[in-house]
Protein backbone atom coordinates (compact mmCIF):
# COMPACT_ATOMS: atom_id res chain seq x y z
CA UNK A 1 0.00 0.00 0.00
CA UNK A 2 1.62 3.47 -0.83
CA UNK A 3 1.95 5.86 1.86
CA UNK A 4 0.16 8.91 2.42
CA UNK A 5 2.65 10.81 3.10
CA UNK A 6 6.09 10.51 1.60
CA UNK A 7 9.26 12.75 2.81
CA UNK A 8 11.31 12.59 -0.20
CA UNK A 9 11.68 10.84 -3.39
CA UNK A 10 10.72 6.88 -2.47
CA UNK A 11 10.43 3.80 -5.00
CA UNK A 12 7.24 2.52 -3.50
CA UNK A 13 6.53 -1.31 -4.82
CA UNK A 14 2.75 -1.38 -6.19
CA UNK A 15 1.51 -5.18 -6.71
CA UNK A 16 -0.67 -6.04 -9.59
CA UNK A 17 -1.54 -9.55 -11.01
CA UNK A 18 -0.45 -11.58 -12.51
CA UNK A 19 2.91 -11.69 -10.68
CA UNK A 20 4.29 -8.49 -11.72
CA UNK A 21 5.48 -5.70 -9.13
CA UNK A 22 5.97 -2.24 -10.75
CA UNK A 23 7.87 0.75 -8.56
CA UNK A 24 6.08 4.47 -8.77
CA UNK A 25 8.10 7.16 -7.85
CA UNK A 26 6.51 9.18 -5.37
CA UNK A 27 7.43 12.76 -4.64
CA UNK A 28 6.01 14.97 -1.56
CA UNK A 29 5.69 18.38 -2.26
CA UNK A 30 2.73 20.22 -0.13
CA UNK A 31 2.46 20.54 3.69
CA UNK A 32 1.12 18.81 6.37
CA UNK A 33 0.29 19.20 9.75
CA UNK A 34 3.04 17.37 11.03
CA UNK A 35 5.44 19.57 9.65
CA UNK A 36 5.94 22.79 12.37
CA UNK A 37 5.92 26.05 11.13
CA UNK A 38 9.78 27.56 11.12
CA UNK A 39 10.65 30.75 12.79
CA UNK A 40 10.86 33.46 10.55
CA UNK A 41 14.31 35.08 9.99
CA UNK A 42 12.88 38.62 8.53
CA UNK A 43 13.69 41.68 10.68
CA UNK A 44 11.43 44.33 10.83
CA UNK A 45 14.17 46.73 10.96
CA UNK A 46 17.96 47.15 9.15
CA UNK A 47 19.11 49.31 11.98
CA UNK A 48 18.27 46.29 14.34
CA UNK A 49 19.57 43.77 12.33
CA UNK A 50 22.94 45.60 12.35
CA UNK A 51 23.57 45.72 15.87
CA UNK A 52 25.59 42.79 16.42
CA UNK A 53 28.33 44.07 14.01
CA UNK A 54 31.72 45.34 16.11
CA UNK A 55 34.52 47.40 15.43
CA UNK A 56 37.09 45.35 13.75
CA UNK A 57 35.09 42.87 12.27
CA UNK A 58 35.83 41.88 8.64
CA UNK A 59 32.87 42.66 6.73
CA UNK A 60 31.70 41.15 3.47
CA UNK A 61 30.14 43.41 1.24
CA UNK A 62 28.20 41.51 -1.93
CA UNK A 63 28.25 43.50 -5.31
CA UNK A 64 30.10 43.97 -8.70
CA UNK A 65 29.99 47.75 -9.38
CA UNK A 66 26.81 49.16 -8.42
CA UNK A 67 24.93 45.73 -9.30
CA UNK A 68 23.58 43.98 -6.44
CA UNK A 69 25.16 46.17 -3.55
CA UNK A 70 23.43 46.04 0.31
CA UNK A 71 23.36 49.53 -0.10
CA UNK A 72 19.89 49.86 2.67
CA UNK A 73 22.47 47.57 5.26
CA UNK A 74 25.23 49.77 4.43
CA UNK A 75 23.27 52.66 5.20
CA UNK A 76 22.16 51.49 8.65
CA UNK A 77 25.75 50.27 9.84
CA UNK A 78 26.82 54.24 8.47
CA UNK A 79 24.66 55.35 11.83
CA UNK A 80 27.08 53.20 14.31
CA UNK A 81 29.40 55.60 14.35
CA UNK A 82 30.75 53.21 17.65
CA UNK A 83 31.52 51.23 14.50
CA UNK A 84 35.35 51.20 13.11
CA UNK A 85 38.92 49.91 12.01
CA UNK A 86 36.43 47.15 10.13
CA UNK A 87 38.35 45.01 7.53
CA UNK A 88 35.79 45.02 4.47
CA UNK A 89 36.12 42.55 1.80
CA UNK A 90 34.95 43.30 -1.85
CA UNK A 91 35.53 43.45 -5.39
CA UNK A 92 34.88 47.47 -5.70
CA UNK A 93 35.43 49.79 -2.76
CA UNK A 94 32.14 51.81 -4.11
CA UNK A 95 31.62 54.76 -5.81
CA UNK A 96 30.86 58.34 -3.93
CA UNK A 97 27.88 57.38 -1.59
CA UNK A 98 27.19 53.96 -2.42
CA UNK A 99 28.56 50.52 -1.78
CA UNK A 100 31.62 50.30 0.60
CA UNK A 101 31.67 54.61 -0.70
CA UNK A 102 29.70 54.97 2.47
CA UNK A 103 31.75 53.32 5.21
CA UNK A 104 35.11 55.25 3.35
CA UNK A 105 33.26 58.95 3.58
CA UNK A 106 32.32 57.63 7.10
CA UNK A 107 35.99 56.86 8.13
CA UNK A 108 34.81 53.69 9.19
CA UNK A 109 36.96 51.23 7.33
CA UNK A 110 40.89 50.52 8.11
CA UNK A 111 41.66 48.14 5.54
CA UNK A 112 39.96 46.61 2.44
CA UNK A 113 40.85 43.12 0.73
CA UNK A 114 39.53 44.23 -3.16
CA UNK A 115 39.93 43.12 -6.81
CA UNK A 116 39.40 46.67 -8.49
CA UNK A 117 39.03 49.94 -5.85
CA UNK A 118 40.03 52.34 -8.55
CA UNK A 119 36.29 53.51 -9.55
CA UNK A 120 36.29 55.26 -5.99
CA UNK A 121 38.45 57.93 -6.56
CA UNK A 122 38.05 58.97 -2.62
CA UNK A 123 39.64 55.65 -1.61
CA UNK A 124 42.36 55.75 -4.15
CA UNK A 125 43.59 58.83 -2.73
CA UNK A 126 43.13 57.57 1.10
CA UNK A 127 45.59 54.82 0.04
CA UNK A 128 48.01 57.00 -1.51
CA UNK A 129 48.15 58.80 1.49
CA UNK A 130 48.67 56.48 3.81
CA UNK A 131 45.35 56.54 5.11
CA UNK A 132 43.72 53.06 4.15
CA UNK A 133 45.77 49.43 3.90
CA UNK A 134 44.49 48.09 0.80
CA UNK A 135 45.35 43.99 -0.01
CA UNK A 136 44.98 43.91 -3.44
CA UNK A 137 43.87 40.47 -5.14
CA UNK A 138 43.12 39.41 -8.44
CA UNK A 139 39.01 38.91 -8.54
CA UNK A 140 39.22 35.20 -9.23
CA UNK A 141 41.46 34.43 -6.30
CA UNK A 142 39.15 36.52 -4.32
CA UNK A 143 35.68 35.18 -5.13
CA UNK A 144 37.50 31.47 -4.78
CA UNK A 145 39.30 32.44 -1.43
CA UNK A 146 35.85 33.35 0.32
CA UNK A 147 34.44 30.27 -1.19
CA UNK A 148 37.21 28.38 0.54
CA UNK A 149 36.51 29.29 3.72
CA UNK A 150 32.26 28.51 3.26
CA UNK A 151 33.28 24.87 2.07
CA UNK A 152 36.56 24.30 5.10
CA UNK A 153 39.11 24.26 2.92
CA UNK A 154 42.01 26.39 4.76
CA UNK A 155 43.89 27.45 1.25
CA UNK A 156 44.41 26.13 -2.00
CA UNK A 157 46.86 26.37 -5.28
CA UNK A 158 46.19 28.80 -7.81
CA UNK A 159 47.97 29.88 -11.50
CA UNK A 160 46.69 33.18 -11.08
CA UNK A 161 49.64 35.64 -9.77
CA UNK A 162 52.28 33.42 -10.69
CA UNK A 163 55.99 35.37 -11.67
CA UNK A 164 54.02 38.63 -10.71
CA UNK A 165 53.55 41.40 -7.91
CA UNK A 166 50.89 39.28 -6.25
CA UNK A 167 53.43 36.32 -6.12
CA UNK A 168 56.62 38.51 -4.96
CA UNK A 169 54.31 40.36 -2.39
CA UNK A 170 55.49 44.10 -4.24
CA UNK A 171 52.47 45.66 -3.59
CA UNK A 172 52.52 47.75 -0.23
CA UNK A 173 49.63 47.28 1.77
CA UNK A 174 49.87 50.41 3.45
CA UNK A 175 52.00 53.08 3.27
CA UNK A 176 54.14 55.58 5.83
CA UNK A 177 51.49 59.10 6.24
CA UNK A 178 52.01 61.33 4.16
CA UNK A 179 51.88 59.27 1.15
CA UNK A 180 53.92 57.05 -1.08
CA UNK A 181 57.25 59.61 -0.94
CA UNK A 182 57.70 58.91 2.79
CA UNK A 183 58.22 54.82 2.28
CA UNK A 184 56.09 51.96 2.74
CA UNK A 185 54.42 51.43 6.42
CA UNK A 186 53.20 47.27 5.70
CA UNK A 187 54.53 45.56 2.96
CA UNK A 188 52.57 42.98 0.69
CA UNK A 189 52.18 39.97 1.38
CA UNK A 190 54.43 37.43 -0.26
CA UNK A 191 52.97 34.13 -1.36
CA UNK A 192 54.12 30.62 -1.19
CA UNK A 193 55.20 28.82 -4.86
CA UNK A 194 55.02 25.53 -5.73
CA UNK A 195 54.96 23.36 -9.35
CA UNK A 196 52.88 21.31 -10.39
CA UNK A 197 52.94 19.26 -13.54
CA UNK A 198 55.54 21.62 -14.79
CA UNK A 199 53.57 24.89 -14.28
CA UNK A 200 53.92 27.26 -11.28
CA UNK A 201 51.27 27.73 -8.49
CA UNK A 202 50.80 29.85 -5.63
CA UNK A 203 49.27 29.38 -2.24
CA UNK A 204 46.23 31.49 -1.42
CA UNK A 205 45.02 31.51 2.01
CA UNK A 206 40.98 31.49 2.85
CA UNK A 207 39.09 34.41 3.78
CA UNK A 208 36.79 34.26 6.94
CA UNK A 209 34.12 36.77 7.28
CA UNK A 210 32.63 37.96 10.61
CA UNK A 211 29.78 39.27 8.93
CA UNK A 212 28.19 39.49 5.51
CA UNK A 213 25.80 42.10 3.69
CA UNK A 214 24.23 40.91 0.86
CA UNK A 215 21.50 42.09 -1.57
CA UNK A 216 19.23 39.57 -3.01
CA UNK A 217 16.11 39.23 -5.46
CA UNK A 218 13.34 37.43 -3.61
CA UNK A 219 14.04 35.84 -0.18
CA UNK A 220 11.49 33.64 1.72
CA UNK A 221 10.84 34.22 5.51
CA UNK A 222 13.63 30.58 6.38
CA UNK A 223 16.34 32.68 3.99
CA UNK A 224 16.23 31.12 0.78
CA UNK A 225 17.57 33.26 -1.65
CA UNK A 226 17.16 33.47 -5.58
CA UNK A 227 19.18 36.47 -7.54
CA UNK A 228 18.48 38.36 -10.92
CA UNK A 229 20.74 38.02 -13.50
CA UNK A 230 24.33 39.95 -12.46
CA UNK A 231 23.02 40.49 -9.32
CA UNK A 232 24.75 36.93 -8.15
CA UNK A 233 28.57 38.05 -8.14
CA UNK A 234 30.35 37.49 -4.82
CA UNK A 235 27.27 37.33 -2.71
CA UNK A 236 26.56 33.79 -3.23
CA UNK A 237 29.72 32.89 -1.80
CA UNK A 238 29.67 36.02 0.78
CA UNK A 239 26.60 34.67 2.00
CA UNK A 240 27.55 30.91 2.58
CA UNK A 241 30.84 32.16 4.14
CA UNK A 242 30.12 34.61 7.24
CA UNK A 243 29.37 33.78 10.89
CA UNK A 244 26.55 36.44 10.38
CA UNK A 245 24.75 36.73 7.02
CA UNK A 246 21.97 39.31 6.55
CA UNK A 247 20.36 39.41 3.29
CA UNK A 248 18.53 42.37 2.22
CA UNK A 249 15.78 41.15 -0.26
CA UNK A 250 13.96 43.25 -3.05
CA UNK A 251 10.72 40.63 -2.51
CA UNK A 252 10.58 38.69 0.61
CA UNK A 253 8.10 36.14 -0.07
CA UNK A 254 6.28 33.32 2.18
CA UNK A 255 8.14 30.44 2.85
CA UNK A 256 7.00 27.78 0.29
CA UNK A 257 6.54 30.35 -2.47
CA UNK A 258 9.97 29.65 -4.09
CA UNK A 259 10.65 26.91 -6.53
CA UNK A 260 13.36 24.57 -4.85
CA UNK A 261 15.48 24.28 -8.39
CA UNK A 262 15.12 28.10 -8.20
CA UNK A 263 17.13 28.55 -4.94
CA UNK A 264 20.86 30.03 -5.21
CA UNK A 265 21.78 30.02 -1.47
CA UNK A 266 19.81 27.85 0.68
CA UNK A 267 18.73 29.32 3.86
CA UNK A 268 21.34 27.47 6.40
CA UNK A 269 23.47 30.03 5.56
CA UNK A 270 21.49 32.80 6.38
CA UNK A 271 20.40 34.66 9.60
CA UNK A 272 18.91 37.95 9.22
CA UNK A 273 16.64 39.01 6.20
CA UNK A 274 15.41 42.63 6.04
CA UNK A 275 13.49 44.37 3.03
CA UNK A 276 15.73 46.58 0.68
CA UNK A 277 14.78 50.35 0.68
CA UNK A 278 17.54 51.53 -1.30
CA UNK A 279 16.98 52.30 -4.56
CA UNK A 280 18.84 50.48 -6.99
CA UNK A 281 21.81 52.27 -9.32
CA UNK A 282 23.79 52.04 -12.42
CA UNK A 283 27.27 52.66 -12.67
CA UNK A 284 27.50 53.36 -16.30
CA UNK A 285 24.33 53.48 -18.54
CA UNK A 286 25.77 52.45 -22.21
CA UNK A 287 22.64 52.80 -24.44
CA UNK A 288 22.86 51.01 -28.05
CA UNK A 289 23.48 53.45 -30.97
CA UNK A 290 19.88 55.07 -32.25
CA UNK A 291 20.08 54.67 -35.89
CA UNK A 292 20.17 58.56 -36.23
CA UNK A 293 23.29 58.61 -34.44
CA UNK A 294 25.66 57.44 -37.00
CA UNK A 295 24.81 60.11 -39.40
CA UNK A 296 25.40 63.09 -37.11
CA UNK A 297 28.34 65.30 -37.15
CA UNK A 298 31.13 64.54 -34.76
CA UNK A 299 32.24 66.72 -31.99
CA UNK A 300 35.39 65.57 -31.55
CA UNK A 301 38.64 67.21 -31.84
CA UNK A 302 40.62 66.01 -35.16
CA UNK A 303 42.93 64.84 -32.97
CA UNK A 304 40.65 62.94 -31.14
CA UNK A 305 38.93 62.09 -34.41
CA UNK A 306 42.34 60.30 -35.38
CA UNK A 307 42.61 58.45 -32.12
CA UNK A 308 38.97 56.66 -32.04
CA UNK A 309 39.65 56.10 -36.03
CA UNK A 310 42.62 53.58 -34.45
CA UNK A 311 41.25 52.15 -31.84
CA UNK A 312 38.22 50.81 -34.34
CA UNK A 313 41.06 49.93 -36.84
CA UNK A 314 42.55 48.18 -34.33
CA UNK A 315 39.11 46.44 -33.21
CA UNK A 316 38.43 45.39 -36.91
CA UNK A 317 42.14 43.62 -37.62
CA UNK A 318 41.41 41.53 -34.35
CA UNK A 319 38.00 40.70 -34.85
CA UNK A 320 39.32 38.13 -37.68
CA UNK A 321 40.32 35.58 -34.59
CA UNK A 322 37.09 35.35 -33.56
CA UNK A 323 35.86 31.96 -35.19
CA UNK A 324 32.24 30.90 -35.26
CA UNK A 325 31.00 29.11 -32.32
CA UNK A 326 33.97 30.59 -29.94
CA UNK A 327 33.59 31.42 -26.19
CA UNK A 328 35.30 34.79 -25.75
CA UNK A 329 36.35 37.22 -23.00
CA UNK A 330 36.49 40.57 -24.05
CA UNK A 331 38.35 43.29 -21.83
CA UNK A 332 37.35 47.09 -21.54
CA UNK A 333 38.21 49.50 -23.82
CA UNK A 334 38.93 48.55 -27.31
CA UNK A 335 37.62 44.98 -26.63
CA UNK A 336 34.37 46.06 -26.78
CA UNK A 337 34.34 47.05 -30.59
CA UNK A 338 35.29 43.97 -31.92
CA UNK A 339 31.89 42.44 -32.15
CA UNK A 340 30.82 45.46 -34.77
CA UNK A 341 33.61 43.88 -37.01
CA UNK A 342 32.51 39.83 -36.94
CA UNK A 343 32.57 38.49 -40.24
CA UNK A 344 29.27 37.33 -41.92
CA UNK A 345 28.37 34.00 -40.21
CA UNK A 346 30.69 34.25 -37.07
CA UNK A 347 28.72 34.09 -34.17
CA UNK A 348 30.56 33.92 -30.84
CA UNK A 349 29.47 33.65 -27.23
CA UNK A 350 30.64 36.56 -25.07
CA UNK A 351 31.81 35.60 -21.25
CA UNK A 352 31.46 38.77 -19.05
CA UNK A 353 33.60 37.90 -15.69
CA UNK A 354 31.07 39.23 -13.68
CA UNK A 355 28.85 35.80 -14.34
CA UNK A 356 26.93 36.16 -17.79
CA UNK A 357 27.75 33.88 -21.15
CA UNK A 358 26.18 35.16 -24.20
CA UNK A 359 26.15 38.73 -23.66
CA UNK A 360 23.98 40.57 -26.11
CA UNK A 361 24.52 44.34 -27.04
CA UNK A 362 23.81 47.79 -25.14
CA UNK A 363 20.45 47.98 -24.72
CA UNK A 364 17.56 50.51 -26.04
CA UNK A 365 16.81 53.10 -22.83
CA UNK A 366 13.71 51.10 -22.61
CA UNK A 367 15.84 47.51 -21.65
CA UNK A 368 17.83 49.39 -19.49
CA UNK A 369 18.27 47.11 -16.43
CA UNK A 370 20.46 47.66 -13.34
CA UNK A 371 20.54 44.14 -12.64
CA UNK A 372 22.38 43.25 -16.03
CA UNK A 373 25.57 45.29 -16.46
CA UNK A 374 29.06 43.99 -18.17
CA UNK A 375 32.76 43.65 -16.38
CA UNK A 376 32.95 46.75 -17.32
CA UNK A 377 29.52 48.05 -15.04
CA UNK A 378 27.83 49.24 -18.26
CA UNK A 379 23.97 48.10 -19.18
CA UNK A 380 24.08 45.15 -21.66
CA UNK A 381 21.38 42.55 -23.24
CA UNK A 382 21.26 38.79 -22.97
CA UNK A 383 21.44 36.95 -26.67
CA UNK A 384 19.08 33.74 -26.66
CA UNK A 385 20.70 30.55 -24.95
CA UNK A 386 22.48 33.18 -22.52
CA UNK A 387 23.22 31.99 -18.94
CA UNK A 388 24.01 33.66 -15.50
CA UNK A 389 25.84 32.66 -12.29
CA UNK A 390 27.88 33.71 -9.88
CA UNK A 391 31.81 34.78 -9.80
CA UNK A 392 32.80 31.62 -8.53
CA UNK A 393 31.78 29.42 -11.73
CA UNK A 394 32.91 32.31 -13.64
CA UNK A 395 36.02 32.52 -13.04
CA UNK A 396 36.35 28.69 -13.00
CA UNK A 397 35.33 29.05 -16.02
CA UNK A 398 38.24 30.97 -17.18
CA UNK A 399 40.94 29.25 -15.03
CA UNK A 400 40.10 26.10 -16.20
CA UNK A 401 40.50 26.69 -19.93
CA UNK A 402 36.95 26.59 -21.20
CA UNK A 403 37.05 29.92 -22.51
CA UNK A 404 38.72 30.14 -26.52
CA UNK A 405 40.00 33.30 -26.36
CA UNK A 406 41.18 36.17 -24.01
CA UNK A 407 41.25 39.87 -25.39
CA UNK A 408 42.87 42.54 -23.03
CA UNK A 409 44.34 46.13 -23.35
CA UNK A 410 47.97 46.78 -22.02
CA UNK A 411 49.79 49.06 -20.43
CA UNK A 412 52.95 47.15 -21.72
CA UNK A 413 53.66 44.12 -23.44
CA UNK A 414 57.30 42.28 -23.78
CA UNK A 415 58.90 40.24 -26.62
CA UNK A 416 58.21 37.49 -24.12
CA UNK A 417 54.49 37.75 -23.97
CA UNK A 418 54.54 39.28 -20.26
CA UNK A 419 51.43 41.88 -19.82
CA UNK A 420 51.00 44.94 -17.49
CA UNK A 421 47.88 46.46 -17.42
CA UNK A 422 46.96 47.24 -13.80
CA UNK A 423 48.75 49.92 -12.09
CA UNK A 424 51.41 52.45 -11.89
CA UNK A 425 53.21 52.41 -8.48
CA UNK A 426 52.56 55.62 -6.91
CA UNK A 427 50.31 57.14 -9.32
CA UNK A 428 47.31 54.65 -10.00
CA UNK A 429 45.87 51.86 -8.29
CA UNK A 430 42.77 50.79 -10.73
CA UNK A 431 43.55 47.49 -9.39
CA UNK A 432 43.78 43.94 -11.23
CA UNK A 433 39.84 42.54 -11.77
CA UNK A 434 40.03 39.76 -13.38
CA UNK A 435 42.75 40.24 -15.83
CA UNK A 436 45.41 37.79 -14.46
CA UNK A 437 42.79 35.07 -13.87
CA UNK A 438 42.24 35.85 -17.70
CA UNK A 439 45.82 35.11 -18.63
CA UNK A 440 46.27 32.50 -16.18
CA UNK A 441 46.09 29.40 -18.38
CA UNK A 442 47.26 30.31 -21.61
CA UNK A 443 47.82 27.07 -23.10
CA UNK A 444 43.86 26.45 -23.15
CA UNK A 445 42.73 30.04 -23.65
CA UNK A 446 44.54 32.08 -26.55
CA UNK A 447 45.60 35.55 -24.81
CA UNK A 448 45.50 38.96 -27.54
CA UNK A 449 46.57 42.20 -26.61
CA UNK A 450 45.14 44.83 -28.58
CA UNK A 451 45.95 48.52 -27.65
CA UNK A 452 48.29 51.31 -28.81
CA UNK A 453 51.21 50.67 -30.37
CA UNK A 454 52.68 54.00 -28.17
CA UNK A 455 51.78 55.50 -25.27
CA UNK A 456 50.70 59.15 -25.06
CA UNK A 457 54.54 60.56 -24.49
CA UNK A 458 55.34 58.73 -27.47
CA UNK A 459 57.36 55.93 -25.46
CA UNK A 460 56.78 52.59 -27.04
CA UNK A 461 54.03 50.10 -25.44
CA UNK A 462 56.10 47.02 -26.75
CA UNK A 463 59.45 46.03 -24.90
CA UNK A 464 62.32 43.50 -24.77
CA UNK A 465 61.01 43.86 -20.69
CA UNK A 466 57.89 45.13 -19.22
CA UNK A 467 59.00 48.00 -16.34
CA UNK A 468 55.52 48.13 -14.82
CA UNK A 469 54.19 45.48 -12.48
CA UNK A 470 52.96 41.81 -14.35
CA UNK A 471 49.64 40.94 -14.76
CA UNK A 472 51.05 37.89 -16.29
CA UNK A 473 54.40 36.28 -17.35
CA UNK A 474 54.78 34.98 -20.84
CA UNK A 475 51.11 34.63 -21.61
CA UNK A 476 50.12 36.90 -24.67
CA UNK A 477 50.53 34.73 -27.73
CA UNK A 478 49.35 37.73 -30.15
CA UNK A 479 49.55 41.50 -30.30
CA UNK A 480 47.45 43.43 -32.19
CA UNK A 481 48.16 47.50 -32.70
CA UNK A 482 47.00 50.30 -34.99
CA UNK A 483 50.30 49.47 -36.81
CA UNK A 484 50.91 46.10 -37.11
CA UNK A 485 50.44 42.67 -35.99
CA UNK A 486 53.17 40.22 -33.89
CA UNK A 487 52.77 36.89 -33.13
CA UNK A 488 54.38 35.95 -29.65
CA UNK A 489 56.91 32.91 -29.30
CA UNK A 490 56.47 32.63 -25.61
CA UNK A 491 58.93 29.90 -24.85
CA UNK A 492 61.91 31.35 -26.52
CA UNK A 493 60.14 34.91 -25.79
CA UNK A 494 60.91 36.20 -29.20
CA UNK A 495 58.36 38.26 -31.21
CA UNK A 496 57.41 38.03 -35.10
CA UNK A 497 56.09 40.56 -37.20
CA UNK A 498 53.10 39.43 -39.11
CA UNK A 499 51.27 41.94 -40.52
CA UNK A 500 51.51 45.43 -41.52
CA UNK A 501 48.16 47.73 -41.29
CA UNK A 502 47.57 49.95 -44.34
CA UNK A 503 49.94 52.70 -45.32
CA UNK A 504 52.29 51.75 -42.28
CA UNK A 505 55.89 51.03 -43.10
CA UNK A 506 58.78 48.27 -41.32
CA UNK A 507 60.77 51.26 -40.71
CA UNK A 508 57.93 53.17 -38.90
CA UNK A 509 56.99 49.56 -36.56
CA UNK A 510 60.94 49.41 -36.16
CA UNK A 511 60.94 53.28 -34.89
CA UNK A 512 58.27 52.59 -32.45
CA UNK A 513 59.23 50.09 -31.21
CA UNK A 514 61.88 48.70 -28.19
CA UNK A 515 62.96 45.43 -28.74
CA UNK A 516 64.19 43.82 -31.81
CA UNK A 517 61.56 41.34 -34.02
CA UNK A 518 61.97 38.99 -36.48
CA UNK A 519 60.07 39.91 -39.92
CA UNK A 520 57.97 37.16 -41.44
CA UNK A 521 59.05 36.30 -44.72
CA UNK A 522 55.49 36.85 -46.76
CA UNK A 523 55.12 39.81 -44.44
CA UNK A 524 51.34 41.33 -45.83
CA UNK A 525 49.50 44.46 -45.19
CA UNK A 526 45.84 45.03 -44.32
Amino acid sequence: MLAAYVSRATLVPVSFKPHATIFLRARWSSTHTEVPLQKSKVWESPDEAVKDVKSRDVLLCGGFGLAGVPDTLLSALVKRKDVTQLTAVSNNAGAGDSGLGKLFNSKQIDKIIASYPGGNKAFEALYLKGEVSLELCPQGTLVERLRAHAAGIPAFFTPTGASTAVEEGSIPVRYNEGGFANGVKIPGIKKEMREFGGRKYIMEPAIAGDVAFVRAWKVDEVGNCVFRYTQQNFSTVMAKNAKLTIVEADQIVPTGSLSPNAIHVPGIYVDRVVQATAPKQIEHIKLAPSPSSSSEQSTLSAEKEFAQKMRHRTAQRAAKELKDGFYVNLGIGIPTLIPAYLEPGVRVWLQSENGILGMGPYPTAEQVDPDLINAGKETVTLLPGASVFDSSESFAMIRGGHVDLSILGAMQVSQAGDIANFMIPGKLVKGIGGAMDLVSNPDQTKVIVVMEHCAKDGSPKILKECTLPLTGARTVSQIITELAVFDVDRKNGHLELVELQEGVTLEEVRAKTGCDFKVRSDLSKL
